[in-house]
């Protein structure tokens, strides 16, 4: 018997996909979910939805399994429990209603379009290209890093292929080529630096534009039901908001990190050979990445709404539709082909965690339980006798520093945006509710600079091991701050400017 369990253990260690504990503080915190009797306030399934849905956020922070599995799982379990209808085939079909949101195929269609970007090499070029005019000195390196994150960033709605699949390489790269190697102990020579600068441009950069990062779009749609499809914002008017406090905290990072995390190495001549000669290494500009770069201006002229200026309204294109125009572009010029779609893993993946929250925030909304919460908070912060100016700030702020508890932006966002933009529209009169809401907004990409867990960008640069643990909590928080600071001053000096309130 003893020897059978022993077996079944091994058995279950090895094969068993999910991480035992994990798992099973999930498994309990949902069945004490379910034991807790229904607020007031609410129905008993949409109680059960609550533990569905926080269940669900749990075990993707814990990483009991990659957050696609997670994602399935709820919706399975929606499905099951029938807790948004009244039958099996009701349930399933509201389980499942989200993967026709034209937002999710945005996400999904611009990562396989970026695809291109590796393919073809262009990507690479890039950043070589900024680091060759601006890498003669450390500091200018880092802004060749911001730029190419800058230039990429319309273009890769994955922050994450952006900050650690393109620009990471090329900054280990140089790091390298100056013998700044943390398994010698000379990480701070210039790769400590380069690393902070690598991250905090992407993070700021994702920011400023609704196809920069995946939850986005999310954020997008989650506005609209906040203000009940009141104040909506398309790729251009965020790209126009946002535009200003972006780049100034992107011209003001490179240099912020120098006096936080300075580089022993502070004049970099060797950099600008170093990438001419990969660039000589590299050759002429390729076909592919010729139709590389029509395609990219054919998409930011779609999603600017440039036909829509010149001949009338009659010809706007929904985002969604300009970004299958582009990966049909680049699948009928042989840029990418059919395998490359089906291979492209991390788009598929998003279609279904993406989908399942998306789904499970909408239902939340649809049962009552964002109005219930949002109600408690509102009370909470009325009863403490706040003003709407103070009040507003705390929303901000414990929005943007709870991602401390969350190695997700998306499960961040899905979590708890709606419930503190519903309590933000009401609380504050409605002439400042769009600084408000542009606020939350923006928060929503500055919380990313907080840990080394907070966005899929971030293990991937301090597992390289140029930054310590502590310095980058202490930069992270540090630029948080002025961010957040640069936003509610002249961001909002820009808001008003365009007569936004």
């Amino acid at each position: 018997m003893i020897n059978s369990l022993k077996a079944a253990l091994i058995y279950f260690q090895k094969h068993v996909p999910f991480r035992f504990f994990p798992a099973l503080v999930t498994t309990l915190f949902l069945a004490v979910m379910l034991l807790l009797p229904t607020p007031d306030g609410l129905t008993a399934k949409a109680w059960a939805l609550v533990a569905i849905f926080l269940t669900t956020i749990l075990a993707i922070i814990l990483k009991v399994m990659p957050i696609g599995v997670m994602a399935m799982m709820a919706i399975t379990i929606v499905a099951l429990t029938e807790v948004t209808s009244t039958s099996s085939k009701g349930a399933i079909a509201d389980a499942l209603a989200s993967f026709a949101n034209p937002l999710i195929w945005l996400i999904v269609v611009a990562i396989l379009v970026s695809r291109g970007l590796k393919k073809t090499g262009l990507g690479k070029r890039i950043g070589l290209l900024f680091i060759s005019l601006l890498g003669r000195r450390t500091v200018g390196i880092g802004y060749g890093l911001a730029v190419c994150e800058l230039v990429l960033a319309p273009f890769t709605p994955s922050n994450t292929a952006r900050g650690g699949g393109i620009v990471h390489p090329i900054m280990k790269s140089i790091a390298a080529a100056f013998d700044s190697d943390p398994a010698t102990n000379t990480e701070r020579k210039i790769g400590t630096y380069l690393s902070l600068v690598n991250m905090h441009a992407n993070p700021i950069t994702s920011g400023m534009f609704i196809t920069a990062t995946a939850p986005n779009p999310l954020v997008v749609d989650l506005v609209a039901r906040a203000t009940n499809q009141t104040f909506h914002l398309s790729w251009t008017a965020w790209t126009l908001y946002m535009l200003v406090p972006g780049l100034i905290c992107l011209a003001l990072m490179p240099l912020l990190v120098a006096l936080l995390a300075p580089p022993e190495i502070k004049a970099t001549p060797h950099a600008i050979d170093f990438a001419r000669t990969e660039l000589n290494n590299m050759g002429a500009i390729s076909g592919g990445e010729k139709v590389m770069i029509g395609t990219f201006g054919i998409l930011l002229l779609l999603w600017a709404n440039v036909p829509a200026m010149i001949l009338g309204p009659a010809y706007t294109l929904d985002p969604t539709v300009v970004a299958f125009v582009g990966l049909f572009i680049l699948i009928i010029t042989g840029t990418i082909d059919w395998d490359d779609v089906l291979s492209e893993k991390s788009a598929w993946d998003t279609l279904v965690w993406f989908g399942a929250l998306v789904m499970m925030a909408e239902q939340l909304n649809k049962t009552g339980v964002i109005k219930w919460f949002s109600d408690m908070l509102q009370n909470g912060i009325v009863s403490a006798g706040l003003g709407w100016e103070w009040a507003a700030a705390l929303l901000v702020l414990l929005f943007v520093f709870s991602h401390y508890f969350f190695a997700s932006t998306t499960a961040h966002i899905s979590a708890m945006m709606l419930a503190f933009l519903s309590v933000g529209v009401t609380l504050v009169p409605p002439e400042y509710v769009v600084p408000f809401i542009l606020m939350m907004v923006a928060g929503s990409s500055i919380m990313m600079t907080l840990t080394h867990y907070a966005t899929g960008t971030s293990p991937i640069i301090f597992g390289s091991g140029y930054v310590t643990l502590g310095l980058w909590w202490r930069v992270g928080f540090v630029m948080c701050v002025i961010e957040l600071a640069i936003y509610a001053t002249l961001g909002v000096a820009w808001w008003k400017v365009l007569g936004l309130w």
